[in-house]
């Protein structure tokens, strides 16, 4: 169904004018092509890889830009070619726009898409009022469910790919080093789709009473306690079968393939920076392996959304909510990391209440 534009010419948006500098100001309302729709945004999370590469002055991410890849919210137009969506509708979005046709997508790897775009990164994404979306990124959000909830699909698929990458691993201890928004995340897929026991490992204690309270079987902060000791006494010296690396930085890299037991497994999905070390006495002699993960397919954001529907994992209660006039402070509070604070989403539109339900 073709639906006509009349949605106003400017937004408020969360703007990325030049490197270390944001501010909230008027941006032109984007034009959605034949096979777009016009999504005019609910809510939308602050991803940490946004805040490293802000900090770092990234090429990833180069301003001017409106960042944002963890959205949702409503279609209020549609391109001429669009088909299945309507004005109305409520979707969440991938992150990523692959392009269907080549060797990667073809196979179900859409993520791995050789020309693939992020939104927030390669064109404007979601810290706005509105932003342009492919159709085909599009999934249906189920009615009830909240979308404060529902716009936290993505970093929830990042999880969820995890579980499918080590789907082949027989596992039955976890070590998940970092417990920020993707490390808790890894956490929650892994106790639901796996129903494995997980040890988590970080340095803010904060962080690790909200991972304790999540489900985690022990909870160690490696600056106050020996890892090891934990990793023994909690398996029975069984040993850690699989480590998600949630940071990724080159000390906890080796942390993690120093703690994964001979023949485990450490799959790498945090960003922290780019580490050129490669420990091969340590991978070839105890036959471990390692594995990257990156983003998530189509598939993959629909598990996560059924998850979030039916109340498996916890989105909400470790979450801290900003208006979109206060997004700057959201970002640098999520940046600054003090206390509990782990992840922000900014709410575009705190009037609308029927898609927000009491959580």
């Amino acid at each position: 169904m073709s639906g006509v534009q009349v949605q106003p010419k400017t937004m408020k948006a969360l703007f990325y004018p030049e490197y270390h500098r944001l501010e909230i100001n008027n941006q032109p309302v984007p034009v959605y092509k034949d096979d777009e729709v016009l999504l005019k945004v609910a809510a939308c999370g602050i991803c940490g890889s946004e805040l490293e590469t802000f900090r770092q002055k990234s090429t990833r991410r180069v301003p001017p830009l409106i960042m944002g890849h963890e959205f949702c919210g409503e279609v209020v137009a549609t391109g001429k070619a669009v088909q299945h969506w309507e004005p109305g509708s409520i979707a969440v979005s991938n992150s990523i726009i692959s392009c269907g046709h080549c060797a990667s997508c073809i196979t179900g790897r859409t993520n791995l898409c050789e020309s693939r775009e992020v939104f927030g990164m390669h064109r404007n994404g979601a810290f706005a009022g509105y932003v342009n979306v492919p159709a085909y990124c599009l999934i249906p959000v189920p009615a009830g469910v909240d979308l404060r909830e529902a716009c936290l699909s993505e970093p929830l698929a990042n999880g969820v790919h995890l579980v499918k990458l080590t789907r082949h691993i027989t596992m039955k201890n976890i070590l998940v080093i970092g417990a920020g928004p993707i490390g808790l995340m890894a956490q929650q897929a892994f106790q639901t789709l796996r129903n494995v026991n997980i040890i988590v490992a970080d340095i803010r204690n904060e962080r690790l009473a909200v991972a304790e309270r999540l489900g985690a079987i022990a909870v160690v902060n490696p600056a106050e306690s020996d890892l090891d000791t934990v990793i023994t006494e909690m398996t029975g010296g069984e040993g850690i079968d699989l480590v998600v690396d949630a940071v990724g930085s080159p000390d906890t890299s080796y942390k993690g393939l120093h703690a994964v037991r001979q023949g485990g497994v450490l799959i790498v999905i945090g960003l922290y920076e780019n580490s050129r070390s490669f420990y091969s006495y340590d991978i070839v002699l105890a036959e471990k392996q390692v594995i990257g993960s990156y983003a998530a397919t189509q598939e993959d954001m629909e598990d996560a959304l059924e998850l979030i529907r039916n109340q498996k994992v916890d989105v909400h209660s470790w979450v801290h909510y900003y208006s979109l006039d206060d997004g700057v402070a959201a970002f640098n509070d999520m940046k600054e990391a003090k206390g509990n604070h782990i992840k922000s989403v900014l709410i575009m539109d705190e009037k609308r209440e029927q898609l927000y339900a009491a959580i």
